[in-house]
């Protein structure tokens, strides 16, 4: 899988530029805020439908304009792609691919598969269980929309229960148990999702963090609901079971929002004991595993884009990243090409205030 080209009009800092990249390295260089990882952030929309860093799409949209327009060119081993995004800032969004028209979100993951590396995910190891929630339903959701579906709908009626439970004198007991029965039904499929993505994490980043550092990184899944049976039945049950819990602190208390993947080095917790070199490696070694999972579930790779990760890390972190990545497609942003490991094959774009020159 690889992607061919890039158009954007209106979008973050750019007006009206397009660029055709390498179907392996692609280096995209220049100084601090010129737009470098505008351009990644621009690719991984075409994946996950949504910015990994804006709350709203109203902020892609280049300032004094009223939209934004994106065009992108990609193959996989089937058949080439040539997708369309435009971003309007009253919140509407429209998305093409081959022209024809996307009716959920949810159907832009069947088409990209990218893997994201970005100086803030160094903090997925010491950072809070949501990080890592994030990184999984992300990682989960691109491989399988029908999970995204249900983490959509989860998240609705947990909305709706919390709602309920804010008012304790109006909390209607029969009202949280049909809300708990939406979310034991979608509840059941994410830990089952989210059980299965583990072990199979666990498999590959074991392997990686092995051939970096010799040690061993155990990745298990740590669910906040304990169920003999994962089923929607025994779910409910267990919501139901301490509603009255959840009524006194006015919150709903229990459910994969509160989920969490532990992380041991050499037996160890990998949050509270591990140096910052071990977690850095453990982080190296999960986005490698996503790679690679995502590549034995597809049967090739995805798109990797590293944005500005190899300053962050050592030289011998560097130089596996770079081995592991030579025979993939992968954007690498930096200020300085010298840290990217760049060969002959390598096509080099240096970014200035929203312009693009190919080198």
């Amino acid at each position: 899988m690889y992607i061919s080209s890039l158009s954007l009009k209106n979008f973050r800092n750019y007006i009206d530029q397009r660029a055709e990249f390498s179907p392996l390295t692609n280096v995209i260089y220049g100084n601090n805020a010129q737009g470098k990882t505008n351009i990644l952030e621009a690719l991984y929309l075409f994946s996950q439908g949504r910015s990994h860093r804006a709350k709203t799409d109203r902020e892609l949209i280049r300032f004094g304009e009223e939209r934004a327009r994106l065009d992108i060119e990609f193959r996989d081993a089937q058949r080439g792609y040539k997708a369309v995004m435009l971003l309007e800032k009253n919140g509407r969004k429209s998305i093409q691919v081959n022209h024809i028209q996307l009716t959920k979100l949810s159907m832009l993951m069947n088409y990209l598969n990218i893997v994201m590396f970005s100086p803030e995910d160094l903090n997925l190891i010491k950072g809070s269980p949501s990080s890592r929630r994030r990184f999984t339903d992300a990682a989960i959701s691109q491989l399988y929309p029908s999970y995204l579906s249900a983490l959509n709908d989860y998240k609705k009626a947990l909305i709706q229960k919390n709602s309920l439970l804010k008012d304790r004198k109006a909390a209607d007991r029969a009202m949280i148990s049909v809300w708990n029965e939406q979310l034991a039904e979608n509840g059941a499929k994410i830990m089952m999702e989210r059980s299965r993505f583990a072990e199979m994490l666990n498999k590959f980043a074991s392997e990686t963090q092995n051939e970096i550092s010799g040690e061993k990184l155990e990745i298990t899944y740590a669910p906040s609901v304990r169920l003999e049976d994962v089923c929607v039945d025994a779910f409910m049950e267990y919501l139901d079971a301490r509603m009255t819990r959840e009524i006194e602190f006015a919150s709903a208390m229990f459910g994969v929002q509160r989920d969490d993947l532990r992380m041991t080095i050499n037996g160890a917790d990998a949050r509270l004991y591990g140096s910052q070199g071990q977690q850095r490696t453990a982080t190296l070694a999960m986005k490698m595993a996503l790679s690679e999972y995502i590549h034995h579930i597809k049967g090739e790779y995805p798109v990797l884009l590293l944005d500005d990760i190899m300053s962050e890390l050592d030289i011998t972190r560097r130089r596996y990243l770079a081995e592991k990545i030579r025979d993939k497609q992968v954007f690498i942003t930096s200020t300085d090409t010298d840290l990217t490991g760049s060969t002959g094959s390598t096509s080099v774009f240096r970014v200035v205030n929203g312009e693009i020159f190919k080198e």
